[in-house]
């Protein structure tokens, strides 16, 4: 059945680096190039943003275009031939890194310097033979007054890709960072140069996660987490019902930082709040509950063993229905439970001791 305001899909066939590769009306070059495992550089490209063909390195030949275009955002076309490897494109990048690293803060090895949210631009300039080109001092402005708790903005590695500054409006809907002056004193501001936490800006830190250079980094993280050997694993976010996905990143049976898995992978789409991302304190604090608590006759608590303190909580329900009835019990669950937790709450509630006096706080 054909429905009036269905979108017919139309699907039809490019050529990249000579290759057949289906494609599908609305794509661009790099949506393509990624599914036929073709790989094309880009530093401004977000899945989740508009694109922008700010940082110019995804530029690819097409066929019957006189200048490169950006794979980003060049939208595909039936027939179009598409080349991603050539020597007009390596000039190119040659070109291109060698100016970003003419204008960006180096090591002593003479790459881009590595940070502890990594740096793209550091991994593509090695695959080339930089330019001698002179250092540029732009004038760009940080925030070094900005007293919020959480990120950190480093000027001498932005590139201007804007990723941040688009997240913060495609994505958070907030605005609170921006592209700001002109030149070479263009740079990332807020309204009046105002500390984060005196803007719109949820602490979400999804700038952090954006940024392919490492400008916006974590305070919280180790300065020298660049160096430490960490473990990786993924879990779900406590702090709610959603589920998110997160990376929790461990240096000595530690948690050190934490990340969100790349846009696509999970129902979050590589973004958190600003609880998942940042509130991850509570995990080795001092006064962490580690063992069962169990209320003694001196009326002082003390440690005890899962089964006891199970046996002490169904000895202190049963005693109450059997002398107050089921009704005078209340069960509540929480929404940090997974549904099946929350399932076996109310199972708990109904089932065995007979109430239907169950909440839980997601419903109000």
């Amino acid at each position: 059945m054909n429905y009036p305001n269905q979108k017919r899909v139309e699907t039809f066939s490019i050529e990249i680096n000579g290759k057949s590769c289906r494609a599908i009306s609305g794509e661009t070059v790099v949506d393509v190039a990624r599914r036929e495992g073709i790989e094309i550089p880009t530093l401004c490209h977000d899945t989740r943003l508009e694109p922008a063909g700010a940082c110019r390195v995804c530029l690819v030949e097409v066929e019957g275009q006189r200048r490169l275009q950006p794979g980003c955002a060049w939208k595909v076309q039936p027939e179009m031939k598409v080349t991603t490897e050539s020597d007009r494109i390596e000039k190119h990048r040659t070109i291109l890194y060698s100016m970003y690293m003419a204008d960006h803060q180096l090591d002593e090895t003479g790459l881009p310097v590595a940070t502890g949210n990594g740096n793209q631009l550091r991994e593509l300039c090695k695959t080339i033979d930089p330019l001698p080109l002179e250092p540029v001092k732009a004038p760009r402005a940080g925030r070094p007054e900005d007293v919020n708790p959480y990120i950190e903005f480093n000027p001498e590695l932005c590139i201007l890709c804007a990723r941040c500054t688009r997240y913060c409006d495609e994505v958070e809907a907030v605005n609170a960072i921006t592209l700001s002056n002109r030149g070479g004193e263009t740079t990332i501001a807020t309204a009046g140069n105002r500390g984060l936490l005196d803007t719109t800006c949820e602490l979400c830190g999804g700038c952090i996660a954006t940024c392919p250079t490492g400008a916006l980094i974590e305070k919280k993280a180790p300065v020298n987490l660049v160096t430490l050997e960490t473990e990786v694993t993924r879990s779900t976010c406590n702090f709610c019902g959603v589920g998110c996905q997160l990376d929790l990143h461990t240096h000595n049976d530690r948690v050190v930082k934490i990340t969100s898995p790349e846009p696509g992978e999970t129902l979050n789409d590589g973004n958190l709040c600003v609880k998942g991302r940042f509130a991850y304190d509570f995990i080795h604090h001092e006064d962490r509950i580690t063992t069962p608590l169990v209320r003694g006759a001196d009326g002082e608590l003390h440690p005890a063993t899962w089964e006891e303190a199970l046996t002490a909580v169904a000895s202190g329900l049963n005693a109450v229905k059997e002398k107050h009835g089921a009704d005078s019990l209340g069960f509540i669950s929480s929404s940090r439970c997974t549904g099946e937790e929350n399932y076996l709450m109310q199972k708990l509630s109904r089932a065995v001791f007979g109430t239907n006096n169950v909440h839980q706080c997601a419903a109000t």
